[in-house]
């Protein structure tokens, strides 16, 4: 299966904490950075995750949020730490290509967040993804 979504970073779950309907799966990646995907129970149990699954955590580019430093007091759990490599600026938005330990991640976000933040090759900055908008696949 080909899909559109940029940001496929293998890794491996290191747990499953289950609820009624959602359960939260925290994956180690490649690079070391651990993530946390919450996905539907049924999910979990048709995927038959379980710690040392092997697993892709896909994130569509538009989730991808930058900041140029660490935030703190802040829901979003998933900060991955990486240096921008490329900007690619077009009328209203940008795609930023961030090196991260083990791959790479892509964001879409607004040329003015571009030029506010003073984005260029090289900038270090942190990747912020919602835990909710973290999808897994068994690789």
């Amino acid at each position: 299966m080909t899909l559109s979504i940029r940001n496929q970073i293998p890794g491996t779950v290191t747990s499953v904490t289950p609820g009624e309907v959602m359960a939260t799966v925290k994956v180690r990646l490649t690079g070391g950075q651990d993530i946390t995907a919450a996905i539907t129970l049924e999910s979990v149990e048709e995927l038959g995750l379980t710690d040392g699954t092997a697993v892709r955590a896909l994130v569509k580019s538009t989730e991808v949020s930058l900041a140029t430093a660490p935030v703190e007091g802040l829901s979003i759990r998933n900060q991955i730490p990486g240096t921008v490599t490329d900007v690619s600026t077009g009328g209203a938005m940008a795609s930023v290509k961030v090196a991260v330990q083990g791959g790479e991640l892509t964001s879409a976000i607004t040329r003015d967040a571009v030029q506010d933040l003073g984005l260029t090759s090289g900038t270090p900055v942190v990747a912020l993804i919602k835990s909710t908008e973290v999808s897994l696949a068994t690789a």
